[in-house]
């Protein structure tokens, strides 16, 4: 099988790669840079230097391939939904030029509500994309990266995060690594065809109260959590230069989820991973904090 993975050096992507190269897949990986890959993968892959808003390099680059693992590249513009849509171009016309028959592709938890949920919203344009091919398709609709945390390390530092959900409410909470696992074996098993939804949601649901004491427990020193207005953390976000239309959609993953929202797909065995927030965040999170005060 000839599998394609795109954003290779990303949370997921880089787990992704050295999974597929452990079960013995030679994979073709896209990116902008390939001087980004880690020395001891480069000898492992096929690189291809692509630029994932240009359809035409994105259907060359993939000419051959039987699947492919795709990721909407991060928003660079002042619409990120606009970039979303340029992202869903290329890999729409690289399926349909190349007659690629298989894809899974990262979304989130959220995108099921289509509208209303920010960034999200451009997941679920994809999705809607991918289901008008006629082709297998996985959608995998993960929870809450343990790695956005980082984003935060100087709030971490200076120990209080601020968020706008409310506090008490229980999310899905996931391992990028654990993804990679679920997208690799969807990569590589015969055993499903045609639409399917596959929820990625970590070993627990958990309150931002509960990721607080967590994160006291991993990395050794006090972590609180306060839930601030909006209007404060569009300022915020306003401050670190973004810009208004990146701020909404920014803003939007929450507020658009933090009502009347409930995940399509409920937690099971299928959709529970094994990685817990502690677990990382000891391993991960605490060097990061630590080693800067010392």
């Amino acid at each position: 099988m000839r599998i394609a993975v795109t954003t290779p050096t990303g949370n997921v992507g880089r787990h992704v790669v050295t999974a597929l190269v452990r079960a013995g897949v030679r994979p073709r990986v896209l990116l902008r840079d390939p001087g980004r890959l880690a020395p001891d993968i480069r000898d492992e892959v096929d690189a291809v230097q692509v630029d994932q808003y240009e359809p035409d390099s994105v259907a060359a680059a993939t000419a051959g391939i039987d699947a492919l693992f795709w990721v909407d590249p991060p928003a660079e513009g002042t619409d990120p939904l606009a970039d979303y849509a340029r992202a869903t171009d290329s890999v729409v016309r690289a399926v349909t030029g190349n007659g690629i028959g298989r894809v899974v592709f990262q979304s989130s938890v959220g995108a099921e509500k289509r509208h209303g949920a920010g960034e999200i919203d451009g997941l679920a344009r994809t999705e809607t994309a991918l289901d008008g091919l006629g082709i297998d398709v996985t959608h995998l609709r993960c929870g809450y990266f343990f790695t956005n945390l980082e984003f935060q390390l100087d709030a971490l530092r200076a120990g209080t995060l601020q968020v706008i959900l409310p506090l008490d409410l229980p999310m899905a909470w996931v391992a990028p690594r654990d993804i990679a696992e679920v997208a690799a074996a969807r990569l590589l098993s015969p055993g499903w065809s045609g639409r399917c939804v596959q929820g990625v949601h970590g070993a627990a649901d958990l309150t931002w109260r509960q990721v607080a004491d967590i994160l006291t427990a991993a990395t050794g020193r006090r972590i609180g959590v306060e839930r601030i207005t909006d209007d404060a953390m569009r300022a915020q976000l306003q401050g670190v230069g973004m810009s208004d239309g990146l701020v909404e959609a920014v803003l939007g993953m929450s507020t658009g989820l933090r009502e009347d929202f409930a995940p399509e797909q409920p937690r099971t065995v299928r959709t529970t991973t094994p990685t817990t927030l502690a677990a990382w965040a000891y391993d991960t999170l605490r060097p990061q904090i630590t080693d800067a005060s010392s």
